[in-house]
């Protein structure tokens, strides 16, 4: 099949005999998914904050369905590939957060696409980080109105320079538009607006809404008058800032719950509310750091431990949800999209086997018989490796966890979760026939998930519906030292590190392949004496003078995937870096 045509055919493949009872009846409801970033279990008063006032977070709580027990991946891009897929982020090609492995592969189907292929309206307002060009960028994988940052956060390299949190750039439907205000409160501005926009149309279709904040990853950034009740209390700066962000969050949360009241639509809309992952800031990081709160769970933000993925997820649907309800069985992101084909009567995707459950019968209350299920956690880095056990090799960089209802298998640690919740206990030794079951189970679940893994997600260049594209050197893989994120870095003249993007050329002819060490909108001098671009079998070299901000190539490729590499040689030091900034443009106008 053309590749071109992958993602135009993703609604395409969705059933045509998925359950439609609620279709049939005319009365599906709106759902509105909220993932906010970095936010721990513990970081709201409802789950016993002891410094955090989060009232309207707390309302939704008393007026939804909790998940007690409910899981995510340690990191942001992991957990927003298998949340949209009901896959594991291993089958998906997006297990990491830079170094092209945050590229959500092209033939995945989105939950988008699901609901659009049922009738639904989408749309999607904030942090996507699952791939900016054509085919991975929302507006391309079932997104039908899109606002939102590029790359990682609203600051990093791949985002307009000056973007600070507050009346920046953002893309709407691909294109840059200037916005006014603080970040977090713009998503919801968009989101309200367009809740009004759709309960104004007399034969307006539902809507599904995704809306998953930046906030509250670093640079933690809000307006003074959120952070300073935090720094009187005596909570160091990036605390008491990350405090209010959540402050800032559970206003215009407030705001969208009035919204919805006022509209009357809160009834027939299913509201759900989870994190990405365990807290950023919420427990100490410094031994001098005033306490934090964990909701007595062990680890933060990127840990495998349970406070590295165990995140509050509350589901609102009045008179069908009982609320205040408190689900205890293990659940998981994979779960949503299985349950929301449950819930919404929608198509269900043909010839894709989920690896989530539909937890449907746990939020309605049937007291169904949940038998106990093992889900797997992983934290992989570039390149995927299988989990050995410590002994054998100390240093093997991946971790991994294996959950069930009783065990945590933590990197051949064993804890009994029930027992010891703040797992501080390792029952290894006691139970050695346990921890040989969970290994292997882990083994066999990571064998199978991985046929499915592709080995490059690749950057496609020539392609018209998108032409030129850009990526960055948070894309590349590394193979001298490592990537950088943040712009202030790109002007770091001690800093020599280069690696390769993996490209896919679609259409055969000729290129224009342009490299930068700094941005389009703030070019500098690269300071570099010499060029090189290889890609493929083919190595380009140009002399170029140190005031130069950017250097050209102009080359015949073939139609094929293939490696693309650069150098700029130092002008001082005769160093190498690579060329930060790639821009790759396809010339010809014959087919």
């Amino acid at each position: 099949m053309n590749r071109l045509l992958i993602p135009l055919l993703a609604a395409a493949i969705i059933a045509k005999n998925g359950n439609c009872m609620a279709a049939e009846s005319g009365s599906r409801p709106n759902v509105i998914l909220i993932v906010t970033d970095d936010q721990g279990y513990g970081d709201m008063a409802c789950h016993g904050n002891p410094w955090l006032k989060t009232p309207n977070l707390d309302k939704l709580h008393s007026q939804s369905v909790c998940l007690e027990n409910y899981h995510v991946d340690p990191f942001c891009t992991p957990t927003r590939a298998a949340l949209l897929t009901g896959h594991y982020s291993l089958r998906t090609g997006a297990w990491s957060v830079t170094q092209g492995r945050q590229l959500l592969h092209r033939d995945e189907v989105t939950m988008a696409d699901v609901f659009a292929a049922s009738g639904y309206q989408t749309a999607m307002f904030g942090k996507w980080h699952l791939g900016d060009p054509w085919p991975y960028a929302p507006q391309y994988r079932g997104f039908q109105e899109t606002v939102c940052h590029l790359a990682g956060g609203v600051d990093e390299i791949g985002n307009p320079t000056g973007n600070d949190y507050f009346d920046d750039t953002y893309f709407r439907n691909g294109k840059p538009e200037k916005f006014k205000g603080y970040c977090t409160d713009v998503w919801f501005d968009e989101t309200l607006n367009y809740i009004r926009k759709y309960d104004q149309t007399a034969d307006a279709k539902p809507f599904f809404i995704y809306l998953p904040t930046n906030a509250m990853h670093s640079p933690f950034t809000v307006a003074e008058r959120y952070s300073a009740p935090f720094r009187a209390m005596g909570h160091p700066e990036n605390r008491a800032k990350f405090f209010g962000m959540i402050t800032n969050f559970d206003e215009n949360l407030g705001r969208l719950m009035s919204v919805l009241h006022d509209s009357k639509q809160e009834y027939n809309t299913i509201l759900i509310f989870m994190s990405d992952n365990g807290t950023a800031e919420g427990v100490p990081r410094e031994p001098d750091y005033k306490p934090g709160f964990n909701a007595e769970m062990r680890g933060n933000k990127g840990s495998i431990y349970d406070g590295g993925h165990r995140v509050a997820c509350f589901v609102r649907w009045p008179q069908h949800f009982e609320a205040g309800k408190q689900v205890n069985g293990l659940t998981a992101h994979i779960d949503w999209l299985p349950t929301l084909i449950d819930l919404c009567g929608l198509k269900a995707p043909e010839n894709v086997k989920l690896d989530g459950r539909s937890i449907k019968p746990l939020l309605e209350g049937d007291s169904p018989t949940w038998t106990d299920r093992t889900i797997f956690v992983e934290r992989q880095a570039d390149e995927l490796k299988k989990w050995n056990a410590p002994s054998t090799n100390p240093n093997f960089l991946p971790q991994m966890a294996v959950l069930t209802d009783r065990w945590r298998l933590v990197n051949g640690e064993l804890y009994d979760i029930k027992a010891d919740p703040e797992q501080t206990q390792n029952i290894a030794d006691l139970h050695p026939e346990v921890v040989k079951s969970l290994i292997v189970a882990h083994g066999t679940w990571y064998d199978e998930v991985i046929t499915d893994h592709k080995d490059y997600t690749r950057f496609v260049i020539g392609a018209p519906e998108e032409n030129p594209t850009q990526f960055t050197i948070r894309d590349w893989h590394p193979e001298q030292g490592s990537v950088i994120w943040h712009p202030s870095q790109l002007s770091d003249d001690n800093l020599f590190i280069n690696g390769f993007w993996a490209i896919d050329v679609t259409r055969s002819g000729r290129y224009e392949i342009r490299l930068s060490r700094h941005p389009k909108d703030k070019e500098k001098p690269m300071l570099a004496s010499e060029a090189r671009l290889s890609i493929g079998e083919q190595n380009l070299t140009k002399i170029i003078s140190a005031d130069a901000s950017s250097v050209t190539f102009e080359l015949e490729l073939p139609a094929s995937p293939t490696l693309l590499r650069t150098g700029l040689k130092d002008e001082k030091t005769s160093k190498e870096r690579g060329a930060y900034f790639v821009n790759a443009r396809w010339l010809d106008d014959r087919q």
